[in-house]
């Protein structure tokens, strides 16, 4: 079952793909089923700049736990950043 989940999300930052380093402005997160992953259903996460065209796109497709342990990880290290790094 396909449950349409998504949220986009405006982003700041660099990715790497099959060409090169480029500029990110945009970031897709849904749970659907995954195209390479060997599960049912996975979080996705594609990390574009589609004004760069479809191969400016970085994709990620994790199972639920570990996503799950991403999210917590990245909130564990963003609430040690001193405040004065912060932008």
């Amino acid at each position: 079952m396909c449950t349409y989940v998504t949220e986009h999300v405006d982003v700041v930052g660099s990715g790497k793909g099959a060409i090169g380093w480029f500029n990110l402005n945009e970031a897709s997160v849904y749970f659907d089923h995954p195209v390479h992953l060997a599960r049912e259903h996975s979080l996705n996460i594609d990390f574009l700049q589609p004004k760069m065209g479809p191969s400016a796109r970085v994709a990620v497709e994790l199972d639920i736990r570990s996503a799950r342990r991403l999210a917590e990880a990245i909130m564990r290290t963003l609430s040690q950043v001193p405040e004065e790094l912060a932008e």
